[in-house]
């Protein structure tokens, strides 16, 4: 039933009396041009005004609209591909508007409770003639729980159209596409950048490419010379796009001429991996792959037919871990956080005294001023490091208090847990946050909201 019901909404047509009781149930599939109508009303000649939407397009996820009245509009995220626990992001596009027409949209199934929509974040929008995202004034968000949908939270926001040739797409945060990253890798390929090198790792279940990249000076790429390595992930969790932002970002820096990136290429060789989940990122899922793994949980067993982004990223992490001509200083996981602001650090715990110290200094030496950049002693380059690394993510607005170390059971599939535990113990494992919505500004302490170009900027940024 719920089979038919969906490829009755696909084909356009309005569900019938025996299957629209079953989307009440979880339902597969995104909606395809899809115009939601009264009862009374029949689909020939769809009036203006009567919104069509669409979500089958690369990173959207839009699974059900209902039509409440001609101002009200119910909206269901499909969840994440083989787990129907994960209802986060959405991306879909709206057209046959009316100008000047005013609509509410709700989104009814979120599966989670705390939100930052909470705190004055709002949902981003853009039209085919102002191609820029930006968010609706939060004055016209709500996010409350509501006993009409399950007690499930609901975001409502109020919208006007005003272009009627215009196609509108809406989504939980700035989309970064599978598709965006490749344009972006081939044109640093282009450059012929002598100390950068992208090769393909391995490919996903549907046969995507997963990219790592090699940035440092050449000869420290030489066989005979000790590397000092920075291995640094992002994207595992497809939805958290702000962790695209900053790692495009961060190698716009280390491939840059300003001096603290030649510093960093000349003694340092970096390993990045920029989207760990292909499949997830392509189709829309908030948190799982294509088969419905949240890869963040796997690192401890994956599976080279299941999980074989992460068993390629893990198998290269180990291989480097065993060859004594190289030291991994660092491993750097990058996400982003939906319920708090800011930028912080997450840590490991450690029976070990000195290196549960060693571990917590970084994060205290961020909150403080800039270390010089200095050649020499190991704390030196380590803090030269980290400093610039955290400065380039959260551009100044790395709160100490947030930082967290722990060895929560939940989290031991994690790579910063997992790897935290098996490779050498020099080897300093964090999890890099970044808010989905603001940060501190350093002159007022108020939240400003982050936009598209800033993420970029905090990633380009040392200073």
């Amino acid at each position: 039933h719920n089979g038919d019901c969906l490829l009755q909404e696909q084909r356009g047509e309005r569900p019938t009396s025996s299957t629209r009781g079953a989307l009440k149930n979880p339902f597969v599939g995104n909606v395809s041009k899809y115009v939601p109508l009264p009862p009374s009303e029949q689909r020939a000649g769809v009036k203006k005004g009567r919104l069509q939407f669409d979500a089958c397009f690369e990173s959207g996820n839009l699974g059900r609209a209902d039509y409440v009245s001609d101002y009200e509009y119910d909206l269901f995220i499909r969840p994440d591909t083989c787990n129907p626990k994960f209802r986060v992001w959405f991306n879909f596009a709206v057209s046959n508007v009316r100008s000047e027409q005013r609509v509410i949209f709700n989104i009814v199934n979120f599966n989670k409770t705390k939100s930052l929509y909470r705190d004055g974040m709002s949902p981003l929008v853009m039209s085919t003639s102002r191609p820029k995202w930006q968010r609706i004034p939060s004055k016209s968000v709500f996010y409350y729980r509501c006993p009409d949908h399950g007690n499930n939270y609901v975001l409502s926001f109020a919208f006007a159209f005003d272009r009627e040739e215009d196609i509108y797409y809406f989504s939980y945060c700035y989309p970064y596409t599978y598709s965006r990253l490749q344009q972006y890798l081939e044109r640093v390929d282009a450059l012929n950048l002598p100390y950068w090198k992208r090769e393909l790792l391995s490919q996903s279940v549907q046969q995507r490419r997963l990219d790592v990249v090699t940035i440092s000076s050449p000869h420290n790429l030489q066989t005979d010379s000790h590397q000092r390595m920075v291995f640094i992930t992002a994207r595992v969790h497809p939805g958290e796009t702000p962790a695209s932002y900053v790692c495009q970002g961060l190698i716009d820096f280390l491939l840059s001429s300003e001096p603290e990136a030649k510093v960093l290429r000349d003694n340092i060789v970096f390993k990045i991996v920029p989207m760990l989940n292909p499949d997830g990122v392509f189709l829309g899922n908030y948190r799982c792959s294509l088969m419905g793994f949240d890869l963040n949980r796997h690192w401890t067993e994956p599976s080279p037919w299941a999980h074989p982004t992460l068993h390629a990223a893990k198998e290269l992490v180990m291989q480097y871990d065993r060859d004594p001509n190289i030291s991994i200083d660092f491993y750097i996981d990058i996400h982003a956080h939906s319920t708090l602001t800011n930028g912080f650090m997450i840590g490991n715990l450690y029976e070990e005294e000195e290196r549960l110290e060693r571990q917590a200094i970084f994060p205290r030496l961020l909150s403080h001023t800039r270390p010089r950049l200095l050649h020499g002693t190991a704390i030196q380059q380590h803090t030269t490091f980290v400093y610039i690394l955290w400065l380039t993510i959260t551009g100044g607005s790395f709160q100490q208090r947030k930082t967290s170390f722990n060895r929560d059971v939940v989290k031991s599939g994690t790579g910063r847990r997992f790897l935290g535990g098996c490779l050498n113990p020099v080897t300093a494992c964090y999890t890099l946050e970044v808010s989905f919505f603001s940060y501190s500004t350093a002159e007022s302490h108020t939240q400003a909201p982050y936009t598209e170009s800033s993420y970029l900027e905090l990633g380009r940024s040392c200073g």
